[in-house]
């Protein structure tokens, strides 16, 4: 590795520290902090998006099967996204506050903005247009609780 590749990393580093610094600080509002939080919990393992798949599935016959492979998409996406993180083992931020507890120690990559992004694409696809503002507002709630690296909320949703 050359010294070019080390500064390189220290800035970006230091850019995921700021931004996650910044976005945290939003939290200060009481409204902006009870939202993030009821994003992060109805997001945990999934469980938001894999509702919303079975809800399409069960008001639509019509494209069932469709709703159903969005939701296995979705909980595929969430399942890689947990392997990844135990092999990465990247620790939570040290440096803010967490909002809200978590089940695990890791941050890399975020479980919840890969089902998000997942759910926005699959559901999106569907006509559920709200799915991809949700989505978008569960991947910042992530940094507004202070669990994640906004590095870790984009390898989430990519």
């Amino acid at each position: 590795m050359d010294h070019h590749d080390d500064s390189g990393r220290r800035r970006l580093r230091g850019a995921d520290r700021r931004i996650l610094t910044a976005l945290h600080a939003r939290g200060g509002d009481p409204r902006v902090a009870a939202a993030a939080r009821v994003l992060s919990r109805t997001g945990e393992h999934g469980a938001l998006w894999l509702a919303a798949g079975l809800a399409g599935a069960a008001v639509d016959p019509g494209r069932r099967s469709a709703w159903l492979r969005g939701t296995a998409l979705t909980a595929g996406a969430h399942l890689v996204s947990m392997g990844v993180k135990r092999v990465v083992r990247r620790p939570r931020p040290a440096h803010v506050a967490p909002r809200v507890p978590t089940l695990g120690r890791h941050s890399f990559p975020s479980s919840h903005a890969a089902s998000a992004a997942a759910a926005a694409v699959a559901y999106g696809a569907l006509g559920a247009r709200a799915t991809v503002p949700l989505a978008a507002a569960m991947c910042l709630s992530r940094l507004v609780v202070g669990v994640h690296y906004p590095s870790d909320v984009a390898a989430g949703a990519a």
